[in-house]
């Protein structure tokens, strides 16, 4: 993993546009990225507590958030974006991997401009929120958006399935609303369960994975309290992680460092 500055940031997304889909962990990713497109500094716990805000390091809210009201709901809507001369980054936030919003956010695309860079990942809303048959929901619609993704994005589009975080063993605050509480025995396995299926279909659509529930499995000193979110030091490590994976995949080579640097 490439520990990558602001300058060379800015350098390795010259004139691309980036795309993140998912859940409030995507949203976090979306924030360090743009945050270290402008500076090497990290996020601070209250920037990434905060949702739907108007106005974020120098992006906007385009749609849903404060906008629309901030709640829990499954059809609680989220799209942020940082615009410079050079540089594009948006995030939608999505509660399922796909439904008529998804192809929304395709007819976007449609219009103009296409992503060069498209990052996403929704399972633990999938697998917890629709009721006992999610699970296999979750199957069928992982296999309608890869062929859906397939269709309607360029093949120089880059497509990077972040496989989902792992969980802790008692998940508190405002997701997992109370009538869910008896998910706490076995939504971690059932997070396992959906980076499989997940993992597995990205690679046979030879779209790009990043096992992150792999790199993260004992860094649980960096997970906060609620047993989903991660601090802004992992979150750090997946933007480099990202940015790495990024350069490899466009033959861009970064010169080595000095250790101390």
């Amino acid at each position: 993993m490439l520990r990558l500055n602001s300058k060379e940031v800015r350098q390795l997304l010259h004139n691309k546009f980036v795309v993140i889909l998912g859940d409030s962990i995507q949203r976090s990713v979306y924030k360090d990225l743009i945050q270290l497109l402008q500076s090497d500094s990290l996020l601070t716990s209250s920037q990434m507590k905060t949702k739907g805000e108007f106005t974020f390091e120098n992006d906007h809210l385009i749609e849903g958030g404060v906008l629309e009201g901030l709640h829990n709901g499954i059809h609680y809507r989220e799209v942020r974006q940082y615009r410079t001369r050079y540089h594009l980054v948006r995030f939608y936030f999505l509660t399922r991997i796909y439904s008529a919003y998804l192809e929304s956010i395709l007819d976007d695309f449609r219009a103009g401009p296409p992503p060069d860079v498209l990052i996403l990942n929704s399972c633990v809303w999938d697998v917890s929120r629709y009721g006992p048959s999610s699970m296999m929901e979750y199957r069928k619609n992982l296999e309608i958006t890869f062929n859906r993704l397939d269709a309607e994005l360029s093949s120089s589009c880059l497509v990077i399935w972040n496989m989902t975080m792992p969980l802790g063993p008692r998940i508190k605050g405002g997701f997992l609303i109370p009538e869910l509480q008896h998910l706490n025995q076995t939504l971690r396995k059932d997070i396992i369960e959906g980076n499989f299926y997940g993992a597995t279909l990205a690679a046979l659509h030879l779209f790009d994975v990043v096992d992150l529930h792999f790199h993260f499995r004992f860094d649980v000193g960096n997970r906060v309290k609620d047993g989903i979110h991660w601090n802004n030091v992992v979150h750090r490590r997946i933007t480099n992680l990202l940015l790495t994976h990024l350069a490899d995949a466009w033959g861009v080579v970064i010169p080595e460092k000095d250790p101390w640097e």
